[in-house]
């Protein structure tokens, strides 16, 4: 009914007799459900907003400052009011609705202060200039510094043991009058000239802050890029910046979500080197406060998929994160992931390490994943043992030959006669894959002969990738090396008892010498 009732002016005559919908809407003003009284006071500025102006001083200003005499309900909604009916108003009757207007914002009821500050900002845009500092400025402060003696009364009444529900309600519905203050320094701050807003505006928004409520510093985080608007680049520059520092460390969580979301919109308000220098390390910090523990939780997770996802885009959470940081965490669940039971865990994990080695450095690698790469060479899944050949290849590129000589190479030779002729296959990869990164000389001397060695095995499987592997040595090695030992070695195999053997052999000589 309060809704509707907005949309019958046709249906009674037209603006005429529009004031006889302004006593069903008055009785429905001062109903105790809150959505029945705001939808009342919008089809009453509906109403309004049409009538004639005699009729707006004969009947409308009357209903206002009747409910505004009223009951708390009716106050509130009286509040709602005052924008349709000031600028229709005589000079005296605008006085009278100045004064009104402050009376409902010291009322005693904090809900009628809570509507007072949700309207003030529309009211002051009615507001003749000249009175905006007289009248709604003073409003306006008594508004930003509301419950703040109710809240010594309210806790000598703890101390007192007479602390209550309604007490409780009350200083909540406190802190949003100061919540709703908030909005009206973007609106007051447009009306006013702009050394006047520095003055009177900025001093509300930098202590609102840091008011103790946390949703009054939710809103000023929330509204931060129209309050930064408000006072202006120079301002924002030099009170606006901290205010948002303390913000985006604020420890209240909701806080430093609203901060944090208007990080883009408030770097296009500055120049780049601001926030840069003072906004990006909170960022940072909250996003690895918030993102790095569901990371580790996440890698733990029961589900393979899951594990497996989340150690595949670790280079992008390195980004973010950081690797010193990510690896310190790491660090104590890396024993844990190499044992995963399913493989394509271990197999994302290895291709992580390169990352995280190149990163930490050499004494890195050898103090704390050394043992475990040689580990993964003999694991009892193909794919594994693939991804640890790949990078044992990867490290020694980024470290050298001469480290790679002596923390892997010499490691892979112990390996060589594995009793698990799959382990001696992998063994012969990995040595090869080796040889371009280590060079001719650590080749002929240290690889070539194992590989040579290896084509005597007594499993086929391993003799034909002996004959797999030496095409590539043989591009490495010189010409004199290739003639003298590895093609009689392949001549060898080609005359092999095993098909596959002698095909193999056969291919790696068409290689050779096609």
């Amino acid at each position: 009914m309060a809704q509707q009732l907005g949309v019958f002016i046709p249906y009674v005559g037209g603006v005429e007799y529009a004031t006889v919908l302004l006593p069903p809407l008055e009785g429905l003003c001062r109903v105790g459900e809150t959505c029945v009284r705001d939808k009342a006071v919008e089809s009453l500025c509906k109403i309004g907003s049409q009538m004639r102006e005699p009729d707006l001083i004969e009947s409308f200003i009357p209903l206002l400052k009747k409910l505004a005499d009223k009951e708390w309900t009716a106050q509130s909604s009286s509040c709602g009011l005052f924008h349709i009916a000031y600028p229709n108003a005589t000079e005296p009757l605008r006085e009278e609705l100045r004064t009104l207007y402050n009376q409902l914002c010291h009322n005693e009821t904090p809900l009628v202060r809570k509507a007072a500050a949700k309207n003030l900002g529309k009211f002051a845009e009615t507001v003749e200039q000249p009175y905006l500092m007289n009248y709604i400025m003073p409003m306006f402060k008594h508004l930003t510094q509301d419950g703040q003696t109710s809240i010594k009364s309210i806790l000598m009444q703890v101390w007192e043991c007479k602390f209550s529900f309604r007490k409780r309600s009350d200083l909540q519905d406190q802190d949003s009058v100061r919540l709703l203050a908030v909005k009206n320094c973007a609106v007051l701050g447009k009306l006013l000239v702009q050394q006047v807003c520095l003055a009177e505006i900025l001093p509300v928004i930098i202590s609102l802050s840091q008011d103790d409520s946390w949703q009054v510093r939710y809103t000023v985080a929330d509204q931060l890029c129209e309050l930064c608007e408000t006072v202006g680049p120079d301002a924002t520059r030099t009170e606006m910046v901290p205010a948002y520092v303390r913000l985006l460390r604020d420890n209240e969580t909701d806080v430093r979500r609203a901060a944090a979301g208007k990080v883009t919109k408030f770097f296009q308000i500055l120049s780049p080197e601001l926030p840069v220098q003072h906004i990006l390390p909170c960022v940072k910090d909250q996003t690895v406060e918030q993102l790095l523990p569901i990371f580790l939780t996440l890698l733990k997770d029961e589900s393979t998929q899951i594990r497996v996802n989340i150690i595949s885009k670790i280079d992008q959470v390195n980004q973010v994160i950081g690797i010193d940081l990510l690896s310190q965490s790491l660090l104590s669940v890396i024993d844990e992931l190499s044992e995963a039971k399913h493989w394509r865990v271990r197999v994302a994990l290895i291709n992580f390490i390169p990352l995280l080695a190149s990163q930490l450095g050499v004494s890195f690698y050898n103090d704390k994943i050394g043992a475990l790469c040689m580990q993964w060479l003999t694991d009892e899944v193909h794919q594994v043992r693939v991804a640890a050949a790949n990078n044992l290849v990867l490290l020694a590129v980024k470290f050298g030959p001469e480290w790679a000589l002596e923390h892997i190479i010499s490691q892979v030779l112990d390996m060589v006669n594995d009793r698990r002729y799959q382990y001696r296959i992998n063994i012969l990869r990995t040595l090869s894959l080796l040889a371009p990164v280590v060079g001719l000389e650590i080749t002929t001397s240290t690889i070539f002969p194992v590989i040579l060695a290896a084509s005597t095995d007594r499993v086929p499987n391993v003799r034909f990738n002996v004959a797999k592997v030496l095409p590539s040595l043989a591009s490495i090695v010189d010409q004199s090396v290739v003639e003298e030992r590895i093609r009689p070695c392949l001549n060898k195999l080609n005359q092999d008892e095993d098909v596959d053997v002698r095909f193999f052999a056969n291919k790696a000589l068409q290689a050779i010498y096609q």
